[in-house]
């Protein structure tokens, strides 16, 4: 039984991989001696203690390679003694010999080139004179790369191979190979990628491919020429005869310098080449909004694993070890993980786009924001999946290292708390705040909804401030706490604080709680007009939790704070009175005068512009008194809250217009009129059935009636 126990237990060891097997399996070594495993860290101080005991065990565990100085070292050593033993090694042959087979096939080639390129150069200006290729501009520009510059690259590296089959091999021979093989390397790798940059000269990307033209094919033929040298130095038959440490030292400083090069002239083109690879035809734009979208997130990402691949061919070029292929193919994977994310991320947006919001109905809001909610966690879980595959390419997994590791489980769970508290700040935050924007938002059908009250339009701002307020202020507490921090100071400290503003700032209390009950009895609202005990008058502009702006009448704003209000006058809610008190003379006939009042009241109610301010016919009360000067009548409209004034102007004017048309109604005048006395008895006797005649002032003639 105690066999069948222990075999059990070393099967289980062996499938599990474990570092206690080794002390197990020397011979002798009781198991009782099995080491034991540390015990795990404590993690106190939330998610900054957790970070930090991380990274101390990160430094504690820091080991630096010094090996890549002293390979270098020993290397450059090495290349320096090829170099000398190249230099006195006795040879069959002088110097100015191998001088001149290098001279001689550097010669050949720049011959053969020559030649290739007045022939392709010829060709190519025939071949535009055509008419196929008359009116083609792109055609000419693509022969006038490939005849003159590709064709002849290609052609002139064998021709000058084969030239030096007839050479002796020595040093000047593989020099001139080298030098025919990068140079001709450069020319094509130049003139291929102008090549294809002719093929996009059109439309809109014209001027970017031109500045692409104008300012790449001499860095192209560099990154080209240095890049084949450096593949060159490193063939068995060169590090043959100038020896394996100096060429690879030259290919490695030359390989460093075409990958900077080749870095710097993608930073330098990358506008450029940005526009030419959004730009698209206008039809392809309206027909393909996901096509366009999605080259106009690469257009602006194109050159960042461009640069990541630099980095890395830098990393290898620098590095002298075995681990050089595993970092490459790490920068590889990363590449086109990198690339994957951008078109999974922009698949997603086109996913959860928003629509316009013409097509939302009122319901469809709440839907709206929670899409908009969906889209930003599944970035974010992408965004965490992106970096655990990350750390997996290079060796490093986020997620072992939150479940094996105390320190990581700390960092885990914090970071797992803040989360979920942002998560329900926010949906709490887009619930309340996607109802009150729904309150305030105007309905697109007047006739089916009603409009939102001046009350709710002055509350609920305020209530969404305070709502903002207060789940701000717990988020920052909580997420204060599971970092580490201690708040309760903080707490303490703003009760303190908070103690002392309200014993010295009674004033400030006194308008705050003075506002609060005016706005919540719906005393005043936004664009009502008040007048205020204090002498103050005019539009409500703005309510804040302390001051009352006002705007008057000249344009100027008045600030005046709740505690300073102890009486409103609101002129305008729900509806008004246009009075009108008119007064005329006495000889006026009454019955005629109302008739006028009436027809200057029916005119008013049948303007297309002023009828809408009324809610009523004109109620005409008659006499209301008599005085020295004359006769009161008075009468009143029922008028919408603020149309009093435009009813009160109108009628003014048409009663007006009606009484200098009417000789029988008089308007009366505010101060005394002249009394009618008899003449003087020194006037001599009337005769007989003659009538006294009176006072100069004479009234007008009323009719008779018959």
């Amino acid at each position: 039984m105690i066999r069948l126990k222990s075999a059990i237990l070393l099967g289980a060891l062996l499938l599990l991989g474990s570092e206690e097997l080794e002390a197990a399996a020397i011979p002798g070594l009781p198991a009782a001696a099995t080491p034991l495993a540390h015990p795990e860290p404590l993690v106190q101080g939330g998610l900054l203690g957790a970070i930090s005991s991380s990274i101390d065990e990160a430094q504690s565990k820091l080991d630096l390679n010094e090996n890549l100085v002293d390979t270098w070292r020993l290397r450059a050593d090495r290349a320096a003694e090829e170099v000398e033993q190249l230099v006195n090694q006795p040879s069959a042959r002088s110097p100015w010999s191998v001088a001149g087979d290098f001279l001689l096939l550097t010669c050949v080639w720049a011959a053969v080139f020559a030649g290739l390129w007045l022939l392709g150069r010829l060709t190519a200006r025939r071949l535009c004179e055509q008419r196929l290729l008359l009116s083609r501009e792109r055609g000419q520009a693509l022969l006038g790369y490939v005849l003159p510059y590709a064709l002849p690259a290609v052609v002139s590296l064998p021709l000058t191979i084969y030239a030096s089959q007839f050479l002796p091999i020595s040093a000047g021979r593989a020099l001139a190979l080298c030098l025919a093989y990068a140079t001709s390397a450069g020319i094509f790798a130049a003139s291929l990628v102008m090549s294809l940059m002719v093929i996009f000269n059109a439309g809109h990307k014209r001027r970017a491919v031109q500045i692409i033209r104008e300012k790449s094919p001499w860095p192209l033929f560099g990154i080209g020429f240095l890049v084949a040298l450096s593949d060159a130095l490193t063939s068995p038959q060169i590090a043959h005869q100038l020896g394996n440490n100096l060429t690879s030292s030259i290919a490695v400083f030359t390989g460093l310098a075409a990958s900077i090069s080749f870095g710097l002239l993608v930073i330098r083109m990358r506008r450029p080449v940005a526009h030419v690879i959004r730009i698209l035809p206008l039809a392809q734009r309206l027909s393909q909004p996901a096509l366009r979208e999605t080259l106009r997130i690469f257009s602006g990402l194109w050159y960042w694993p461009i640069l990541l691949m630099v980095l890395v061919s830098i990393i290898n070029l620098i590095g002298a070890g075995a681990d050089n292929q595993r970092v490459l193919r790490s920068a590889l994977f990363t590449t086109v993980l990198l690339i994957a994310t951008v078109f999974l991320s922009t698949t997603l947006h086109h996913l959860f786009k928003a629509r316009s919001e013409s097509d939302l109905r009122r319901s469809g809001a709440y839907k709206e924001r929670f899409l908009n909610l969906s889209h930003a966690l599944l970035r974010i879980g992408m965004a965490v999946v992106f970096i655990d595959i990350l750390g997996r390419i290079w060796g490093v997994s986020l997620f072992e290292f939150a479940v094996s590791n105390a320190v990581g489980r700390a960092i885990s769970d914090s970071l797992s708390h803040i989360g979920l508290i942002l998560l329900v700040t926010w949906m709490v935050w887009v619930v309340l705040d996607t109802a009150i924007q729904e309150a305030l938002k105007p309905p697109t059908n007047k006739r089916s909804a009603r409009q939102p009250s001046t009350r709710v339009k002055t509350i609920l701002p305020l209530l969404r401030n305070a709502i903002k307020i207060i789940l701000v202020v717990i988020c920052a507490i909580t997420t204060m706490a599971n970092l580490g921090i201690n708040v309760a100071p903080f707490l303490a400290g703003a009760g303190v604080i908070g103690l002392a503003i309200g014993f010295g700032s009674q004033q400030l209390v006194q308008d705050v709680i003075t506002g609060l009950f005016i706005i919540i009895e719906d005393t005043l609202s936004i664009g009502d007009w008040v007048v205020l005990d204090s002498g103050h008058a005019g539009t409500v502009e703005g309510l804040t939790i302390r001051t009352l702006r006002l705007r008057d009448g000249k344009g100027f704003v008045h600030s005046v704070p709740f505690g300073q209000i102890k009486a409103v006058t609101n002129q305008s809610r729900q509806f008004a009175y246009a009075f009108f008190s008119v007064q005329f003379t006495y000889d006026t006939d009454v019955d005629k005068a109302i008739e006028l009042i009436r027809e200057a009241g029916h005119s008013i109610s049948s303007d297309p512009f002023l009828r809408y301010n009324l809610q009523g016919p004109l109620d005409v009360f008659g006499v209301d008194k008599m005085d020295l000067n004359g006769v009161v009548l008075t009468a009143q409209f029922r008028t919408v809250s603020g149309g009093q004034y435009a009813v009160s102007r109108a009628f003014n004017q048409r009663l007006k217009k009606l009484v200098d048309n009417c000789p029988w109604v008089h308007f009366a005048q505010t101060y005394p009129q002249q009394a009618l006395v008899p003449r003087h008895p020194v006037e001599p006797p009337l005769e007989a059935g003659a009538e006294p005649e009176h006072a100069a002032v004479l009234m007008p003639d009323r009719p008779r009636s018959q």
